[in-house]
């Protein structure tokens, strides 16, 4: 399910028109007046009325179009973001506010050199068009705007801005478990995808062999899907490093040109980049430190405390609190048996462990 792009208000568009039809009003009055107004006569009104009310029929016709194409306009600038944390608003604010003041240092001498009648609604509509193109690109570039300016304020992001940043590699995109680890909520964020990488995965989506092209649609695919997640920010970024010719060095010169971590599923790729300096998160290692204590075959030593749910089942626990059920176990409840592992079961609740006991 695609997310809902953001609306903008009604009221900007309305606001934008309204300011299209006080200047083309005052446009029109400013012609009526040029002209010999006793010449003119239209009806019940004269050349004046006439052409303010001509201009301001013109402005609203033009008004809605014009204020749509601006908002369109705006809008494109940063269509993917979606959802708006604390330090998103915060720098859309304040490049808001920054759009606000270049507008009026540009504009206001346009208020001097022209009637105010005419002046003051292209002013506003100048001011209203830089101060949403502000929050827009305040939002797309809270790094940069809260690096600059957190330093005096104290609104500076964790890790000094950057550090926060994390770039993805082809082997965690085809891989895909990335998602689950974000909807799990252990990551968030800035997501960087070098230009590099995407072309990667574009190529294998577009290959001959189909275990290659299953590969490629699948990285594809986790890379929308992570971005659709609410608190991740995904940004692809172009090649920062072209003179360098294989993917993996230009990931490490990325990392290490924009202070940002590097998370990918790829040993080798992993040593290289922390021998270089680089931060490295490697899923790899977080799966192994997250495996099974025990698996299938293994033989561990139970105290059986209480019968199963089953028929001859009993019930004892590692250390670790991970319930053991003992198949053919019932009557050696109160003992400490040697339990050989059947089966390992992972729910929402926890880890269940499923065996026989050994006999001896």
């Amino acid at each position: 399910m695609n997310p809902r792009p953001i609306r903008v208000p009604a009221g900007v568009i309305e606001l934008l028109r309204l300011f299209v039809v006080v200047f083309f009003a005052g446009l029109g009055y400013q012609i009526a007046v040029a002209t010999d107004p006793e010449q003119l006569q239209l009806g019940p009104l004269d050349a004046v009325g006439a052409g303010v009310l001509l201009g301001a029929a013109v402005g609203y016709v033009l008004g809605g179009v014009i204020a749509r194409l601006t908002v369109r306009s705006v809008a494109s600038a940063e269509r993917n973001l979606r959802q708006r944390s604390t330090e998103q608003v915060l720098s859309g604010m304040i490049g808001a506010a920054i759009g606000v003041v270049l507008a009026a240092a540009v504009t206001w001498p346009l208020l001097l050199i022209g009637s105010q009648v005419v002046m003051l609604p292209l002013f506003g509509f100048i001011i209203v068009t830089l101060a949403l193109l502000g929050y827009r690109v305040g939002v797309a570039r809270r790094h940069d705007l809260l690096a600059l300016f957190g330093a005096q304020a104290g609104l500076s992001e964790p890790a000094a801005g950057r550090a926060g940043e994390r770039v993805l590699d082809t082997s965690v995109a085809i891989d895909g478990r990335i998602v689950d680890v974000v909807t799990a909520g252990f990551l968030g964020g800035s997501f960087l995808v070098p230009q590099p990488v995407l072309d990667e995965l574009q190529g294998l989506a577009d290959a001959g062999d189909d275990l290659r092209r299953a590969k490629g649609r699948r990285g594809l695919e986790a890379l929308d899907a992570l971005r659709r997640q609410r608190d991740v920010d995904l940004e692809v970024i172009p090649d920062g490093a072209r003179e360098i010719p294989q993917v993996d060095a230009k990931l490490v010169r990325i990392c290490l040109d924009r202070r940002a971590n590097l998370v990918t599923l790829d040993t080798n790729l992993a040593k290289a980049a922390a021998l270089a300096g680089v931060s490295v998160m490697n899923l790899h290692a977080l799966a192994l430190a997250l495996r099974p204590p025990v698996t299938a075959g293994d033989v561990v030593r139970v105290s059986l405390i209480k019968p199963g749910k089953e028929s001859g089942q009993a019930v004892g626990y590692l250390d670790d609190g991970t319930m053991v059920v003992a198949e053919r176990s019932r009557e050696r409840i109160g003992q400490d048996v040697p339990v050989v592992v059947t089966s390992v079961l992972t729910t929402a609740n926890g880890r269940m462990v499923f065996g026989r006991s050994q006999v001896t």
